[in-house]
């Protein structure tokens, strides 16, 4: 009997406690799967602070197997997992020079959404390509310099370490470890058990829903981005955003990147790919008629989009995720 993987979750206080329960959840399910007597993974969860206690947000808590300070650093994970970066600085250090040296032990290191910014701090993400949740990427760069920023792909693998964008997202890569540990029938049980997307892959990119769903109302950005949502067809060029806004075109490039993490050529382009992807996914219009619907003028372009952001053209596309 093959003995079963070692797994460290790794919850700082102040995130989204759902991230660590779906991945535990996930690589339960899969041991569900497994043949009777059979584990698959033994997961471990470990608080940073000094109570087993981890505080999340709105209030909620989550009671931890073990404190940070109880694991021997030198111990041999299968895998570790940094769930989200915590709301407390010194938090994020304690848990960096933790992971710092105990990422040498283990066979794979992982991050959830902001987690990758203890990994930058860690140094773990020098040199490497990484992905985080979109708002972070500004200070992922700043702590990491020298890490390739992957703005699109939903998880990035990049030898032994793992990256995973927005939160859910890391539900997508715990799928995918499943899959690489055990094979495609496993993770594909454990999808349909759990009813998740088996076939998205990690270059799929990080759709502008998400950045749709973060715009704020109450802010003249806010407002341009929902503008920008409802006219796709229409001329998008920054000056026109700009004039929209009633701002100078420095002032407002400035500030879109400030709010939103991206320029506002790039966003516009992402929530045009995002509308086309979900044409491409519900309907059976034309590629000129989706083309022409998501300001992208015509099928060659927005095969152009497609080849160059998601590495698929829009036909393969619709054959893998449209609705049957």
């Amino acid at each position: 009997m093959v003995d079963a993987r070692d797994v460290l979750l790794l919850v700082p206080d102040g995130g989204a406690l759902f991230e660590p329960a779906g991945i535990a959840d996930i690589l339960n399910q899969a041991n569900q799967s497994a043949p009777p007597g059979t584990m698959l993974y033994k997961t471990v969860i470990a608080s940073v602070g000094q109570s087993k206690v981890i505080r999340g947000k709105e209030e909620l808590s989550l009671l931890s197997n073990v404190c940070l300070s109880e694991l021997d650093i030198k111990r041999p994970w299968d895998t570790i997992f940094v769930m989200n970066n915590a709301s407390d600085n010194g938090e994020s250090d304690v848990a960096a020079a933790w992971i710092a040296q105990a990422y040498k032990y283990s066979r794979r290191t992982v991050s959830v959404c902001a987690g990758a910014l203890i990994l930058a701090r860690a140094g773990l993400l020098a040199g490497r390509k990484a992905t985080t949740h979109w708002r972070h990427f500004t200070t992922l760069a700043k702590l990491s310099p020298t890490t390739e920023i992957d703005r699109n792909s939903i998880f990035v693998r990049d030898g032994n370490i793992w990256t995973s964008a927005g939160a859910s997202f890391g539900f997508d890569l715990a799928l995918a470890l499943v899959a690489d540990d055990m094979g495609s029938d496993t993770a594909g049980i454990v999808a349909k058990e759990l009813v998740m997307y088996l076939r998205r892959p990690g270059g799929q990119a990080q759709f502008s829903r998400y950045l749709a769903s973060q715009a704020d109302p109450d802010t003249s950005i806010g407002r341009i981005q929902s503008w920008a949502l409802e006219h796709l067809d229409r001329n998008l060029s920054v000056e026109v955003l700009a004039g929209h806004a009633a701002m100078s075109l420095r002032n407002f490039s400035r500030a879109f990147s400030r709010e939103t993490g991206t320029t506002p050529a790039r966003f516009i382009e992402d929530i045009r790919l995002e509308a086309a992807r979900i044409r491409l996914e519900q309907g059976h219009e034309s590629l000129d008629e989706i083309a022409s619907a998501c300001g992208l003028g015509s099928a060659l372009t927005l095969r152009r989009i497609f080849e160059k952001q998601l590495g698929v053209s829009p036909s393969d596309y619709r054959l893998r995720f449209g609705m049957i």
